[in-house]
């Protein structure tokens, strides 16, 4: 996010519009906790479940700017090959949603994440309902334009450095706010919402802070988001990185596994990096894909500033399993 763990991300917020349109929706699919049914005079909520388990890879990308304009992703997919199919970006608590923007990636085959950051409000206030009246904006404009997209909400909820992490609230409190959301967009019948939870990963030398205390329950979440970077001080392997987190969330929950924000450090290390990147994507049948956060923070996290590390992501994103349409799965 905007405050990493050791390289303190800056990322810039995108500017979002609020608009609506329609797409075809599949069948009618509710598979959070609630699920009304759908007005007889509206169009059935676009069915997710087939792009919460897809057969491929989801081969993602956060740059500046994009999806609001897809520029950013067209010279990125130009880079390493291949076309993304998951498109992440950043909005504060009081954005509107991005319409324009999920349409622009969904009309290429992509799907937009949105990571929804609680800045400037507490989420005790939120779970209260104080700011109600945009939630519910928010998600009837989302129901409208009936398009697929993900959120993932207050990621990184198990650290200290963001403002809604571990010093500023509770793990109860986390979960009361991630439910009322939730149960939010169930009531508006917002279902064509992926729900993505997403902390950071815990420490390779242990003595992190629990997760389950923060995980909202398997009928609010669709996905598993973990965050986690390769630098020059953590294992450059996957297992090493991630495995701790892996072992962890699989004692309460069998859901998918995304790693939702992700990169490694330039240097001599890249290419080893992003090897281990793909391959240990590739060989776990429940990580259905990854996000490479193309930015310039504190650390410089763009593949273009690494020409090794480029050339060792280029050639193993031409592997067929990496991206698909999302408009035609299932």
């Amino acid at each position: 996010m905007r405050v990493s763990r050791a390289a303190a991300l800056l990322v810039p917020l995108v500017v979002v519009t609020l608009a609506a349109t329609a797409c075809t929706p599949g069948p009618a699919a509710h598979h959070g906790a609630h699920a009304p049914a759908a007005s007889a005079s509206q169009e059935l909520p676009y069915d997710v479940r087939p792009l919460i388990q897809p057969p491929k890879k989801y081969f993602g990308v956060s740059r500046p700017k994009a999806p609001t304009s897809m520029k950013p992703v067209d010279a990125y997919a130009e880079m390493v090959g291949r076309k993304p199919n998951l498109i992440a970006y950043y909005a504060d608590w009081g954005d509107g949603f991005d319409a324009t923007g999920v349409r622009n990636a969904w009309s290429v085959g992509a799907l937009t994440v949105v990571s929804w950051e609680a800045q400037d409000i507490s989420l005790t206030d939120i779970a209260d309902g104080v700011s109600d009246d945009y939630l519910k904006d928010y998600a009837r404009a989302a129901r409208r334009l009936n398009i697929p997209f993900a959120i993932s909400f207050a990621d990184e909820m198990n650290g200290n450095w963001e403002t809604w992490g571990t010093t500023r609230t509770t793990p109860q409190e986390t979960v009361r706010a991630w439910r009322h959301i939730h149960d939010v967009f169930e009531d508006i019948d917002a279902t064509n919402v992926i729900w993505a939870w997403s902390p950071n990963i815990i420490e390779p030398t242990g003595g992190s802070v629990a997760l389950k205390p923060f995980y909202p329950g398997d009928a609010y979440v669709d996905w598993v988001g973990m965050v986690g970077y390769f630098t020059d001080w953590d294992p450059h392997t996957f297992e090493g990185l991630f495995g701790p987190t892996v072992t962890e969330v699989r004692r309460f929950t069998r859901k998918p596994l995304l790693v939702l924000e992700t990169g490694a450090m330039p240097g001599g290390h890249r290419a080893g990096d992003v090897r281990a990147l793909f391959e240990g994507v590739t060989a776990a049948p429940d990580i259905i894909g990854f996000t490479w956060l193309d930015h310039k923070a504190r650390a410089d996290w763009r593949l273009s500033v690494n020409p090794e590390g480029l050339a060792e992501f280029k050639r193993l994103a031409a592997n067929d399993l990496h991206g698909f349409d999302v408009r035609k799965a299932g």
